[in-house]
């Protein structure tokens, strides 16, 4: 596939992706609790994440038939081909069913297991992060560009995401965090670790760490920071941040600080 055939697919999602979102914002008032199922501990599925991700698959499809997926409730299909789609229809699935307005659609495709595109859209602000490989992030239609420059911890805003069923390192967690608050301009937390990093892409969170989290939460926002200029690593620096299930992201001017102080607390 060549450039001009990605950018094809970019741009059906780009027609799509507004839709998917406007579907959410009419339902949010909708869904009642009848209508909630628990996969696990504090991880919960409604119809509008489920509905969401069948169209999306549907237009997947049509658009690379012989693609593989992974995909947060459809599970897996597995085949010889070398394309694949990460998908997470509704990241912020607690915060939708709350009426939070921080949840978002984000959706990878990956060559060979190496991403080429990723798509991050937040509805309740129609903002669409989008990138294709060698050609940048953009937010809408303006190119995004993080420093490179040494950058001040004491300057940064940071974004992180609460243990919420895997509580086996909650006391390296608060650790981290104890030591963190008073070295930053502040922590927030979210709730949606895809819009996360697009927001770190886009510069407003100036790194982004969190564990135990799956591939389609992070791979397109990760891809995101990453073609922003940004840097994307696992705890121990290297690059099991897909599967590895931790991921350290953020301006390249704060990675050595960021990967020590989260190295003190979270051993390899």
């Amino acid at each position: 596939m060549n450039k001009t055939e990605l950018k094809q697919i970019a741009a059906a999602l780009k027609m799509a992706l507004p839709q998917w979102g406007q579907f959410m914002l009419d339902e949010i008032q909708k869904v009642q609790a009848k209508d909630v199922l628990t996969k696990d501990l504090n991880s919960l599925v409604s119809y509008v994440d489920q509905e969401v991700e069948n169209r999306i698959i549907k237009l997947a499809q049509s658009l690379l038939p012989q693609a593989n997926f992974i995909a947060e409730e459809s599970g897996q299909k597995q085949s010889d081909s070398p394309w694949r789609w990460i998908i997470d229809p509704l990241d912020g699935t607690t915060n939708y069913l709350h009426q939070l307005p921080f949840f978002s659609i984000s959706i990878a495709l990956q060559y060979e297991e190496e991403t080429v595109l990723g798509m991050v859209y937040e509805p309740n602000r129609k903002e669409l992060f989008w990138a294709i490989q060698g050609e940048g992030a953009y937010l809408n239609e303006q190119p995004l560009q993080l420093s490179s420059a040494p950058a001040a911890l004491s300057d940064s805003l940071l974004a992180t995401g609460f243990p919420y069923y895997d509580f086996e390192q909650t006391k390296a967690y608060l650790a981290l965090l104890g030591e963190l608050m008073p070295a930053c301009r502040g922590l927030r937390r979210c709730g949606s670790a895809a819009l996360d990093l697009a927001y770190t892409a886009a510069g407003r969170f100036g790194g982004f760490y969190e564990y135990s989290l799956a591939p389609w939460d992070v791979a397109a926002g990760a891809f995101l920071v990453q073609e922003a200029g940004g840097f994307v690593c696992d705890f121990s620096g290297q690059n099991d941040y897909l599967f590895g299930r931790e991921i350290l992201a953020g301006q390249k001017g704060l990675q050595s600080t960021l990967l020590s102080k989260i190295q003190k607390h979270f051993k390899a």
